[in-house]
């Protein structure tokens, strides 16, 4: 993972905002959360921020506004789709995990939007059954604000603060703060997909 953060810290700036915004956006417009880590994005821009390579606060705007304009493309995909959404040759063999997470919808009503922000599938499929479910977009866009807010001050938000701490330690001991960061990401992504593999049981 070191050697991950090495090559984006070796990217100009502009480059670090483009992949993390277009990750965060394709995760949640194309439904492939499942395959494209958002979170794990979201959390390395809030370490580049805390080593000095980025914007905290440019990076947490860009984070949300990708994550709510992402979650109105989902929308609009699934509001086009409609039934035929679960039928996509590319979903198929994650059929029952969507059918449970059509059902969370149904149980949970709008406010599932805002919940589903914290499991990777669910957050990758619930803008398109919220479209296909023909809930209003007014409703879907409030929920789904509140829930791109949320998520993305704490994903980027988290990253910079365990950067920053673990920054300020390395010039206390005199370490390599690539490697102390790279330990930092490395359990942040591991507690993430614990996280997800227990979301995604709890929901299947």
């Amino acid at each position: 993972m070191s050697g991950l953060l090495e090559q984006i810290l070796g990217q100009p700036a502009w480059v670090v905002y483009v992949v993390v915004g277009l990750v965060v956006f394709v995760e949640d417009a194309l439904f492939v959360g499942f395959v494209v880590p958002g979170e794990t994005a979201a959390i390395l821009g809030g370490v580049t921020a805390a080593i000095g390579h980025t914007s905290v606060v440019w990076m947490a705007v860009l984070v949300v506004a990708m994550a709510i304009i992402g979650d109105s493309v989902g929308y609009e995909v699934g509001r086009h789709l409609g039934p035929r959404l679960v039928e996509l040759r590319m979903l198929h063999r994650f059929r029952p995990r969507i059918e449970s997470a059509q059902e969370f919808l149904v149980r949970r009503g709008p406010v599932a939007v805002f919940l589903s922000r914290w499991t990777a599938f669910l957050r990758a499929v619930t803008p398109a059954l919220s479209g296909a479910s023909k809930l209003p977009y007014p409703v879907f866009l409030r929920w789904n604000a509140l829930g791109g807010l949320a998520w993305g001050l704490a994903t980027v938000v988290g990253g910079y603060l365990a950067g920053h701490s673990y920054q300020r330690l390395e010039a206390w001991l005199g370490t390599g703060s690539l490697v102390v960061v790279g330990v930092v990401v490395v359990v942040a992504v591991g507690v993430h997909l614990f996280r997800k593999r227990s979301a995604a049981g709890a929901v299947s």
